[in-house]
């Protein structure tokens, strides 16, 4: 039936409403023959092919269209029904496959768009005509008071910490101690939960553990034998008080803590896709991070900075710097679709601020309202127009960035190298703009009639594609000295000879950055894809939250930018902000104890995890803003309780270790994932930690701050390694570097054969095993103890037992083949297998 033919079925639809085409039939007759012909044609074709998603049951975008009420009330995306008017109505733009694409199976057959597109230019007759009330009419309202109560929209409250004064004198019974055990208000809500579920917190940490422990989580490095002995003979009860103090001031601080904030950023120093190529200046934005963290920057500030720092502070570079942020996506450097990539790189941002600074998964609702949390799709729009004018800027940082070196330098060599530089420009003229002329070619009409342009007829939405074109199309004119042939070629390479002459006055570094600007004070338009009739979406924040659009000043009359950046920075920093001093806590915890109060800390969500202890996560939040957004003050919180220096086992290390004592026990059966933290976690250090530990064992590690990367076989710290997406350092990518083409929140950490093979048979970890041993002879000249004794201490951080001196020594002279000294003068392999053993072993590479 639905496939009658073409001309029977326009010619039935034609009657259902044109009277002419019944001549004097009744007014009865004629609506009897309308309503058959309705019921025969149009009803049966639009529930075959409509209704499943857009009916009773179901209305996708908020549609409904099995009642003429309901088409001309129309869904998100506006009516869809104009009788009449077909060019208007998007049934018919939608089964024309033309904004929209309906249904989604497959176009329908040209018959059925001609009836349907008839039926709607004869005037859409339904029977009972508009008499049926609408099904729609006011927007659904999607976010419910349910979800505006919801734990993470609600300001962290000031919470007094409990009294476990009860609790806390059984513990210290418990374990001896002369003192209580709450220590902060950190360790009170820990017992609390602890007391509730009849659980007692382990005994405190050894020395020796908790030192290399503390040392590893705040500078990433294991402490030196000195640092040792220093907190071994350090009986005063202040004595890790200082230790922590000690290791916050390092320089090493800043460095370890930048990892984390690199991984939620996508930090890397090359662009992805095929070509991945290097970023020359993107090191700028690491050294930004690794100083804010060493200088305690406010946390408010932070924010700040990066959303917005070339609008709040346009002329500080470490603001301008600081903007690089938004410039870690991945780009594809000969995508001709610069439309498409344009929203493509706004949609990663997009995505990137809300894992970073709302822990919400904002893309979600990119499509369509998020299923199960309170995001619309409007919110993922409304957040995304304050990124609708960027311009990305590769430009030399303002004048402050120049120390007189520099300037004094740069001066000189533009003065040598005037003449030449103006050659070498001319020769370029006018064979630039043919190379550029044929590459503007490979992009489609449309692109180019937008490039061609008239400045005065360009609309902000141009800008992006224009800049994404000029790139390419620059890109492929610099290309023109590889074709020139002949004299041309000679001279070019004359040219090119010549200025190198005048290298050696030039500096070897400019003062450049990847910033970003806008393109003017006036920002694109943002619509909400295939919707365009409900109109442009404001800047706005999580409905949830502020339903209303932000309220954006005018621009000033001098203003190169929207301001729009600076309003959501703004809003993220406010002190009572439901998310911000939460999220950033947060992570804080999980830096120290393998999870964070929220074990998913990029999502706080229905679809995470609710806090194992709400209450000091409101405690620690709000005591990061009364103190100023100082993210080292929440470090020290942490450090110094007594729930962080819990042991990793709740009674004597050796009984433990060979089996669970009966509290161990009863604590593992009632919190297996140590949720309520009774004690402290085995962790694995990251891939970072082992190549640095690795290194600086060996006496090898270079602790050089700053600058730009390296390459893996140098033997800086990893964080000043070079993060090449498409070439990763094997030892990083064994154990777990993330592939920064996303934000990721929390690494995993996995084991797998590939791992040790690469630290048993891989040159890189047998190098450093000869480095160490070679270190060992150096410094350790008394014989085969001595050497154990001081390997023991390098790579583990304590001295060897006797038992163990026994065995390593045995070891040692055994894979010799004698039983006494050799040369100890000489490096020899056994002594280059007992640091690989060393070196191998879950102690090194593993901190309770």
């Amino acid at each position: 039936m639905l496939r009658c033919g073409m001309h029977l079925g326009l010619m039935v639809v034609a009657a259902l409403v044109c009277s002419s085409a019944l001549g004097e039939t009744p007014d009865a007759e004629r609506e009897a023959a309308r309503r058959k012909a309705f019921e025969t044609h149009i009803r049966p074709l639009l529930a075959a092919r409509c209704f499943k998603c857009h009916g009773d049951e179901k209305q996708s975008g908020n549609l409904r269209l099995d009642t003429k009420a309901s088409m001309l009330a129309g869904g998100d995306s506006g009516a869809a029904l104009v009788p009449g008017k077909p060019g208007e109505s998007l049934i018919v733009d939608a089964i024309n496959y033309e904004t929209l694409e309906m249904p989604p199976s497959g176009k329908l057959p040209p018959e059925e768009i001609a009836l349907l597109t008839e039926w709607v230019t004869s005037g859409g007759y339904w029977p009972d005509g508009d008499a049926a009330a609408p099904v729609k009419t006011a927007p659904v309202e999607r976010i419910t008071d349910a979800d505006r109560a919801y734990w993470a929209y609600q300001p962290p409250k000031a919470v007094t910490p409990p009294d476990v004064s009860q609790a806390d004198a059984s513990v210290g019974k418990a374990h001896g101690l002369d003192r209580p055990w709450v220590r902060n208000p950190v360790d009170a809500f820990i017992l609390e939960k602890l007391a509730q579920a009849g659980i007692s917190p382990s005994v405190e940490a050894g020395k020796v553990a908790l030192l290399r422990r503390v040392t590893q989580d705040v500078i990433g490095l294991p402490p030196t034998p000195a640092e040792l002995d220093a907190f071994l003979s350090d009986e005063s009860p202040e004595a890790y008080e200082k230790v922590v103090d000690r290791l916050l001031r390092s320089p090493r601080f800043g460095e370890h803590q930048a990892r984390q904030w690199l991984d939620l950023v996508r930090y890397a120093e090359s662009d992805g896709y095929k070509q991945d190529d290097y970023r020359p200046t993107a090191w700028r934005y690491r050294d930004y991070v690794v100083k804010s963290f060493n200088d305690d920057k406010p946390y408010d500030r932070f924010i700040t900075e990066q959303l917005a720092g070339d609008e709040i502070d346009p002329d500080n570079p470490e603001a301008l710097v600081a903007t690089g942020f938004l410039r870690h996506g991945i780009y594809e450097y000969n995508q001709r679709d610069v439309r498409g990539q344009w929203r493509d790189m706004l949609n990663d941002i997009t995505d990137c601020v809300g894992d970073v600074f709302l822990a919400t998964s904002v893309g979600c609702a990119r499509c369509h309202d998020h299923k199960f949390d309170a995001v619309l799709q409007k919110d993922y729009f409304r957040l995304q127009a304050f990124f609708s004018g960027l311009s990305f800027q590769d430009h030399e940082l303002p004048a402050a960035a120049y120390d007189a070196d520099f300037t004094k330098a740069m001066q000189g060599w533009m003065e040598a190298t005037t003449d030449v530089r103006q050659r070498i420009e001319d020769f370029k003229a006018a064979r630039y703009t043919e190379a550029s002329t044929r590459a503007l070619q490979i992009f489609d009409k449309e692109f180019r009639a937008i490039w061609n342009k008239p400045d005065g007829e360009r609309r902000p939405e141009d800008e992006p594609i224009i800049a994404l074109m000029k790139l390419q199309v620059d890109g492929a004119a610099e290309g023109f000295a590889a074709k020139l042939k002949g004299k041309d070629k000679e001279d070019w390479k004359k040219l090119q000879e010549e200025l190198a002459t005048f290298d050696s006055l030039k500096p070897r570094q400019q003062p450049q950055a990847r910033t970003v600007s806008e393109f003017g004070p006036t920002a694109p338009v943002v619509f909400i894809p295939d919707k365009q009739r409900m109109g442009p979406v404001d800047p706005g924040f999580l409905s949830v939250i502020d339903p209303e659009p932000a309220r954006i000043p005018p621009p000033a009359d001098n203003a190169s930018t929207s301001g729009r950046r600076t309003i959501l920075a703004r809003w993220l920093a406010q002190p009572d902000h439901p998310l911000t001093s939460r999220i950033v806590v947060n992570r804080i915890w999980q830096s120290h104890f393998g999870k964070g109060l929220v074990a998913t800390p990029s999502d706080f969500g229905r679809l995470g995890e609710a806090p194992s202890h709400p209450g000091l996560l409101d405690w620690l939040a709000v005591r990061l803003v009364q103190n100023g957004w100082s993210l080292k003050s929440i470090h020290r919180e942490i450090l110094l309780s007594s729930a962080y220096r819990q042991a990793a086992f709740s009674a004597d290390d050796d009984q433990a270790r060979n089996g669970m004592t009966p509290v161990m026990a009863k604590a593992q059966e009632i919190d297996p994932q140590n949720r309520l933290v009774w004690h402290a976690p085995v962790r694995r250090l990251g891939g970072e930690q082992i190549r640095d530990a690795a290194l600086a064992v060996a006496g090898e590690l270079d602790v050089r701050a700053g600058g730009e990367g390296t390459d893996i076989q140098e033997k800086r710290r990893s964080i000043y390694t070079k993060v090449v997406r498409n070439k990763r350092d094997p030892l990083l990518d064994v154990f777990d570097f993330p592939e920064r083409f996303s934000s990721v929140g929390e690494r995993n950490t996995t084991t797998s054969p590939t791992q040790s093979l690469f630290m048993i048979n891989g040159d890189w970890m047998l190098d450093r095993a000869k480095t160490l041993a070679e270190r060992l002879v150096r410094e350790a000249p008394g014989g085969e103890d001595s050497r154990v004794r001081l390997a023991y201490r390098l790579a583990v951080a304590r001295d060897a037992t006797v038992p163990e001196l026994e065995r390593a020594v045995n070891f040692i002279y055994e894979r010799r083949g004698e039983a006494g000294p050799a040369d100890l003068a000489k490096v020899d392999s056994a002594l280059v297998d007992f640091c690989h053993v060393l070196l191998n072993s879950n102690e090194f590479l593993y901190v309770d």
